[in-house]
């Protein structure tokens, strides 16, 4: 394979898993957080004022994987692939903590007012989701998308005119 076909398929791996993560973070949120571990997730559904709560395990977690993605792919150049599979994971994962820790739920304090109508529209799908504060009920997953219904009123009736 050619250089530029290698950088360009590694690009692909990257990106691709980055968004790959975004089905896997839905299913794990809505099947594992919200099913047989919500003994660790509802510590994040309720109010607190304690630096870390027990849901920050599943950040351990998901770091496991994509640390050993990348050591594997690092050690065994058969398998190099690999290294960038494991840059997406953690490419998901940086953006989680920037998105979801320090912009919605401001664990960082800093100042930030969401302009984008996307990002408007991601963190209204994340309040609606916090809203609800048991196992069931829950609505809004993902954390990369949220449909159109989410979109804040303000926006709708923008879109309208």
């Amino acid at each position: 394979m050619s250089e530029v076909l290698t950088i360009l398929f590694y690009a692909f791996l990257v990106v691709g898993t980055f968004f790959f993560m975004e089905g896997v973070a839905w299913f794990t949120h809505k099947y594992i957080m919200h099913g047989v571990l919500w003994t660790w997730h509802k510590s994040h559904h309720k109010v607190h004022n304690h630096k870390l709560e027990r849901n920050d395990l599943f950040a351990v977690v998901f770091s496991v994987p994509s640390a050993a993605l990348i050591m594997s792919g690092i050690e065994f150049p058969e398998v190099r692939w690999l290294l960038f599979v494991g840059i997406g994971v953690a490419c998901y994962g940086i953006f989680y903590v920037l998105f979801h820790d320090i912009l919605v739920h401001r664990r960082v304090k800093i100042k930030f007012k969401a302009e984008n109508s996307y990002l408007k529209r991601m963190m209204r799908a994340h309040y609606i989701h916090h809203e609800v504060h048991t196992k069931e009920g829950a609505e809004a997953f993902g954390f990369l998308y949220a449909p159109k219904k989410y979109e804040p009123k303000e926006e709708k009736s923008k879109s309208k005119v």
